[in-house]
């Protein structure tokens, strides 16, 4: 399934689009920040690298297949530019489980913007694309994520200690995860979160 004709997704203060290589600059602008890369993993991107990355998100569209991987620029509606990214991977086709993510840039952070847009993907996948199961990986040390995962409902399933090795530094990782009954107990539209360019439901 190809994706494209559902997209953007809106919420009263976001829009969720497909990234386009005119992306590359405000990617960069926050892709490039070793706080940001910090808790990703990798080391940060330089400009060529975020050239590289908008133009390659701008193609992926597709949903079906274990793997499949979109990613969504998220802008603010009143102002152009991108503000940070959310993103979905199908990790199992035939269980229906799939991970979210998301990344806001540090200037826009402290205003639920990760929130709201992840809680509008989260919906549009378990009402659109047919999700079972969402869940998300992230650094224990990753406090903000931490509370945007518990303000969507979404309980810890796991603490992976020591887990991965960043450089130098060995991280250790939350696992949280989510079933749709468990984001409309925490207060969220979820129906109303997933009809492709409509308003959508917020924290």
């Amino acid at each position: 399934m190809d994706i494209a004709s559902l997209l953007p997704l809106t919420t009263p203060r976001l829009t969720l689009r497909r990234f386009t290589p005119g992306d590359a600059d405000d990617l960069y602008a926050y892709q490039g920040l070793a706080s940001v890369a910090r808790y990703l993993y990798r080391p940060a991107h330089t400009r060529e690298r975020s050239e590289e990355v908008a133009a390659e998100r701008a193609d992926k569209t597709a949903w079906g297949a274990d793997g499949d991987k979109v990613s969504l620029a998220v802008c603010r509606r009143d102002e152009p530019g991108l503000i940070g990214e959310v993103s979905l991977t199908l990790a199992s086709a035939h269980a229906a489980q799939a991970e979210i993510g998301w990344t806001i840039a540090p200037g826009h952070q402290g205003h639920g913007y990760a929130t709201e847009a992840a809680a509008t993907l989260a919906g549009f996948a378990f009402e659109t694309l047919g999700v079972h199961r969402l869940y998300a990986r992230l650094d224990v040390e990753n406090t903000g994520s931490v509370r945007v995962c518990e303000r969507l409902g979404m309980r810890r399933e796991a603490h992976l200690v020591e887990n991965d090795l960043d450089g130098d530094r060995w991280g250790s990782e939350y696992i949280y995860a989510a079933l749709a009954a468990d984001l409309r107990a925490a207060g969220l539209d979820v129906a109303g979160s997933a009809r492709g360019a409509g308003q959508h439901a917020h924290p």
